[in-house]
């Protein structure tokens, strides 16, 4: 079977499983809450919209998509362009400035630090989902990335998890406990505040999934409810998966960029992710043609994207034997699943930054296509493959446009309707107070009040939107912005990719992004321009210094922290020397492809 007719038959399959259950049938199926039920909270780090199979997308994720047929999905679903904003923004209902963390550390320039929402931990007051399910009476546990504050009282234990196995960095190897990137000295693990010590041998989703069901495990079934937190590395760099489960997808992307691009985008129609009528633009400006790779590039980089999809089903496949085990504790009935992801797809490419590849050599990594993705590779999907894998939308992770907010969301257990599909707005924000809502976990006197709203009634058929239309929703992460008002949406993107001017768009009709309404409407602009700044004065953003850019702001940043890392003298000396042979390597490269930083 082709791979263009096996697509075809996939998306018919994922089609019918949607369309399965009319909604009438769906609410007569409503299955009356528990009291108390648990609840799972699933976060993958970088993925796409459509890269659940249920979404349309290439990887086999089974287990993700029969909570999908069994719960609700929903598709106008977004979040921040960014993954530490987004995790505050989740786990307290609180928009990411006034829960502290406005952006990442990597990437935090001198004239923002110590200013307050930028301190880049979870600030007094706030609450998490932790906090609030464990004055409930909950068990809270977490494994999985943090990114929320370092050291004593920033880490999961202070801010209500009774057990954790934390990362506390942007990422990690995801076969041995080593950093990723020169922004890191090592691959800073705890395990309830204190440092870890991990396996010698292990891989990072089976690991989380492991140690959280050990936690689970530590007591009887049915005696206490458990809130369960668990943050995947998957898929973000470096892009590792066991070979068995990338051989899945071999020859799978051997089209290139541009066909999976014009692939997701027809599948986005056929599952109602995109108006019939609605336009869709190809790869961005800038994007290099496939066919103009070298035969050996096009296998290796088609082989990134393998890998990818493996990384997916291999996490995929983890939650499976999450589901397994609380199915022989008798407790998957009674648990509520949420997964999304923290927002789009990475485009960074670290390994062509001048004088990565002297970094990789003294931390043992390199990047070619034998063992790509296994241990010691530093693999990436790189700026063309995000650009594909962004469809319908514009864009990736790091800017606001649909191609990096719009995210996957499902939404699965007791009191919510089977074979849902929710098309209606819903924001990061919004997670916490659902869950509050599920749980009837008291409110708590004296903490920062959430800015999200409960999805419940939307969830249990109640209401057909969370938002009213003249609802105005912000956010802003390093002076990429967007505002969220009815079907309207203005958005700003910063260089280098965008210039820094305000575009307006009619979602419902152009999610694609494609017709910039701002000369055509010029009211409607100027009222959403006037929310947006209502928006920052209440938030507290502060303003990116002149001529700031993401690339430029890490590779200072690296480098400061390499000097501190080195002690000054020897600091400088390296740095110096990095510098100079990066230069000559820069140079000499045919395609130096580093795009802002991973996170």
């Amino acid at each position: 079977m082709t791979a263009g007719w096996a697509g075809r038959l996939r998306c018919v399959a994922v089609a019918a499983l949607l369309a399965g259950l009319s909604a009438g049938h769906a609410l007569a199926a409503l299955a009356q809450p528990a009291a108390r039920p648990n609840i799972v909270l699933i976060v993958v780090d970088d993925a796409a919209l459509m890269d659940f199979g249920a979404f349309g997308g290439e990887a086999r994720t089974p287990n993700i998509d029969r909570l999908a047929g069994r719960g609700a999905m929903f598709t106008g679903y977004h979040t921040s362009p960014l993954c530490s904003p987004s995790r505050a923004m989740l786990l307290t209902g609180v928009d990411n400035h006034r829960a502290g963390v406005a952006t990442i550390e990597e990437i935090l320039p001198p004239s923002q630090k110590g200013r307050k929402g930028y301190g880049l931990h979870i600030e007094p007051g706030v609450l998490t989902i932790a906090d609030r399910l464990k004055a409930s009476g909950y068990r809270t546990l977490m494994a999985g990335k943090w990114h929320l504050g370092h050291g004593p009282g920033q880490l999961p234990n202070s801010h209500g998890f009774d057990r954790s196995l934390a990362l506390d960095a942007s990422g990690a190897d995801n076969w041995a406990a080593k950093p990723y990137m020169p922004y890191y000295k090592d691959a800073p693990w705890f395990e309830d505040g204190a440092p870890a010590k991990l396996p010698k041998a292990f891989y990072s989703s089976d690991l989380l999934v492991d140690r959280l069901i050990g936690y689970i495990d530590q007591a009887p079934p049915g005696r206490q409810p458990f809130f369960g937190y668990l943050a995947f590395q998957a898929v973000h760099i470096p892009v590792q998966a066991p070979k068995a489960y990338s051989d899945h997808y071999q020859g799978r992307f051997d089209a290139g960029w541009e066909a999976l691009r014009a692939d997701r985008a027809a599948r986005a129609r056929q599952l109602g992710l995109l108006p019939p009528d609605a336009e869709v633009r190809g790869m961005p400006a800038g994007a290099r043609p496939w066919k103009d790779l070298t035969p050996e590039e096009r296998r290796t980089y088609a082989r990134g994207m393998e890998v990818y999809a493996g990384m997916l089903e291999a996490m995929d496949a983890a939650i499976g034997r999450l589901q397994q085990r609380l199915a022989q504790r008798g407790e998957l009935d009674n648990t509520l699943f949420v997964v999304t992801s923290d927002n789009g797809p990475e485009p960074s490419d670290p390994v062509h930054a001048g004088g990565m590849n002297i970094w990789m050599a003294l931390n043992g990594y390199a990047w070619r296509r034998d063992g790509l993705g296994e241990a010691g590779s530093l693999n990436f999907i790189g700026r063309d493959w995000a650009s594909a894998l962004s469809a319908p939308g514009q864009l990736y992770k790091f800017y606001a446009s649909e191609g990096g907010l719009r995210a996957p969301l499902v939404v699965a257990g007791p009191g919510v309707a089977p074979g849902r599909r929710i098309g209606s707005f819903a924001f990061a924000t919004d997670v916490t107070p659902t869950l509050i809502d599920f749980a009837g976990a008291a409110p708590q006197p004296g903490a920062v009040s959430v800015d999200g709203r409960s999805l419940r009634p939307v969830l249990a058929g109640e209401a057909e939107a969370t938002y009213r239309p003249d609802d105005p929703v912000g956010v802003e992460v390093s002076g990429n912005a967007a505002l969220f008002r009815g079907d309207l949406k203005i958005v700003r993107n910063m260089p280098p990719v965008g210039d820094g001017r305000w575009r307006l768009y009619d979602l419902k009709a152009d999610p694609g992004e494609t017709r910039d309404l701002a000369a055509d409407r010029p009211a409607a602009l100027q009222s959403l321009l006037a929310d947006y700044a209502a928006y920052e004065a209440r938030v507290g953003v502060a303003p990116m210094p002149e001529g700031y850019t993401t690339n430029r702001q890490l590779l200072s940043n690296a480098l400061r922290r390499q000097g501190q890392f080195l002690g000054l003298g020897v600091g400088i000396a390296v740095v110096l020397a990095v510098c100079a042979i990066g230069a000559l390597v820069w140079r000499r490269r045919r395609r130096a492809l580093f795009t802002p930083p991973e996170s």
